[in-house]
């Protein structure tokens, strides 16, 4: 079994934030510049919610607002779910997909402590079945190690 852990094990350890009083052009130049899909904001030390991509086409695009001028507090994702690093990995994808969310922030003992997304979660559940079929395949062709 795999848990929220195995996937922030395998990352930088770099989390991208940035601040509620940013603009939303300042956001997305950061998700450019270091090709993700969405930030941290993070006020005083603490996570107050998650920009993404779909904020940005939801509450900018659709709504004919403008990014230089509008800030990311004004359409930030505020109301957060989460999961811990001992979450399996699992239980984050059924919090995802049925909450229809793409990030969860991973909070230990509330210290953030990372943030996993969906295209996470699947690269490793897809690892695992590579492997898996691997196994199977030598098997089949009577590979024993």
């Amino acid at each position: 079994m795999n848990y929220v852990r195995d996937i922030l094990k395998t990352k930088d350890g770099r989390i991208q934030t940035i601040s509620p009083k940013a603009t939303v052009y300042e956001a997305l130049e950061k998700m450019s510049e270091k090709e993700i899909g969405a930030l941290v904001v993070m006020e005083n030390k603490k996570v107050v919610g998650i920009f993404s991509e779909r904020d940005y086409a939801r509450k900018i695009i659709l709504q004919g607002k403008t990014s230089k001028k509008t800030l990311v507090k004004e359409v930030m994702s505020s109301h957060l779910f989460s999961v811990t690093p001992d979450t399996t990995v699992e239980d984050a994808m059924v919090l995802m997909t049925g909450k229809h969310i793409r990030h969860l922030p991973v909070f230990e003992k509330s210290k953030f402590v990372g943030i996993i997304s969906i295209g996470d979660v699947l690269k490793l559940i897809i690892s695992n079945k590579d492997f898996l079929i691997n196994q199977l395949s030598d098997y089949i062709a009577g590979k024993y190690y």
